[in-house]
């Protein structure tokens, strides 16, 4: 099958969509299916086209930027070459092109299905605030367009005004694409002894620096962490800064004040990332709002056996939810996270499970092969919009009833 996947930006910038979307890609491809990508441009630095793993990455020329967002001139001339190309074609939103590549791929008779990964929020302006309602009117006008919509959780479909619409019409839940590179005892002692960890209650975070993971959240709450557990120190993975300078700005007065125990580790890739993950008592996830719609770093901490403590969000709150591996917190509320990551760090064992049930649930050639039995239903006119429970996710409850 000819599968043509449409996103703003692919790897390797960093954030849970196009991980997500690179994991997808490779796993696609790995089961014989022909992939491209149709991306921008967003660094010069990069080729124009590059095989990667398998996926055939096309990246279409920026003439400027507006916000987050990208303008692309010949971005429609080459959306049409490649939706005559394909069988499937694949949107990944909030994406500001998406609904002319849905019309392109409805006008030539090909099924269009668009994975909807998180509502768009920009910084606080009138300007922004014009471009939010762009986006969701693009964003909504390809839902029309599409024939299928696909979320990651029940929980976040029901609770998103986006989403909500097409329950029990062509909404479908499929897990999302979770795999790291294996990492051996002496990669996690290297990189223990590299941040100087030993004696050190070690909590993680993976996240860019964006105004929407609530970063701030877990500055505020260090003190009463530390006050309980002097030795605490935190790790900062991929804090990347793509269009946040000013959230930044706010930032970095709580980035000095906590300067001994909070260390910016940049990117982690590889096995380096899976020696993050190991090395931690705990993982915090502490987004403020709908922006996050699963946090897939959740799942990564849990299959290397660190716990959690996210934010109540819908959809967020999913992977602690179904497995047991952690706690769930107010949004925004400092003081609640301390507490969490307290009882956490005090009574760790209590908050740990068998790793591989949930590494088989969340594995990209299951996301895969979701993926293709719905693009399969489609091209033959089938339709099922029952959005049932995936398979994947009874049995992470099963797995929690069974140790409770």
């Amino acid at each position: 099958m000819k599968i043509l996947e449409v996103l703003t930006y692919y790897r390797p910038h960093i954030s849970g969509l196009t991980i997500y979307a690179e994991r997808l890609c490779r796993a696609l491809a790995r089961q014989g299916h022909e992939v491209t990508v149709l991306t921008s441009h967003y660094d010069h630095e990069l080729p124009g086209k590059e095989w990667q793993d398998g996926v055939n990455v096309v990246r279409v020329p920026v003439a400027f930027r507006i916000s987050k967002g990208v303008i692309m001139p010949t971005f429609g001339f080459l959306a049409w070459k490649y939706v005559r190309q394909a069988d499937i074609i694949h949107l990944h939103l909030p994406q500001f092109d998406a609904p002319g590549v849905a019309l392109r791929g409805r006008l030539l008779g090909k099924p269009v299905v668009l994975t909807y990964h998180s509502d768009l929020r920009l910084p606080d302006g009138l300007f922004n605030r014009l471009v939010d309602r762009v986006v969701h009117s693009m964003n909504r006008l390809a839902g029309t367009l599409a024939g299928a919509v696909v979320t990651y959780t029940r929980d976040f479909g029901s609770h998103s005004p986006y989403l909500s619409s097409y329950l029990g019409k062509k909404l479908y839940i499929i897990p999302p694409p979770v795999e790291l590179v294996e990492a051996t005892a002496a990669d996690v002692a290297g990189f223990q002894a590299r941040h100087n960890l030993a004696g050190r209650r070690v909590i993680g975070i993976s996240a860019r620096i964006a105004a929407e993971k609530g970063i701030e959240v877990l500055l505020k709450a260090l003190p009463a962490i530390r006050e309980r557990f002097p030795d605490a120190h935190v790790l900062h993975a991929n804090p990347d800064t793509l269009g946040e300078d000013a959230y930044l700005a706010r930032l970095k007065p709580l980035f000095e004040a906590h300067q001994e125990h909070y260390h910016l580790l940049g990117a982690l890739r590889g096995p380096e990332l899976t020696a993050f993950y190991r090395s931690l008592d705990c993982l915090v996830l502490c987004s403020l709002n709908n922006t996050e719609t699963f946090g897939l770093v959740q799942v990564e901490a849990m299959i290397n056996g660190a716990p959690v403590v996210a934010s109540d969000l819908p959809g967020v709150r999913q992977p602690v939810t179904m497995t047991g591996m952690g706690e769930v917190v107010p949004v925004g509320d400092y003081q609640a996270l301390a507490q969490a990551v307290i009882r956490v760090l005090s009574h760790r064992d209590a908050y740990t499970c068998p790793p591989e049930i949930i590494t088989r649930s969340f594995s990209p050639d299951q996301t895969a092969a979701e993926y293709i039995r719905l693009f399969n239903n489609l091209r033959q006119g089938k339709k099922d919009s029952s959005a049932p429970e995936p398979a994947a996710y009874e049995r992470l409850r099963h797995m929690k009833d069974s140790m409770a």
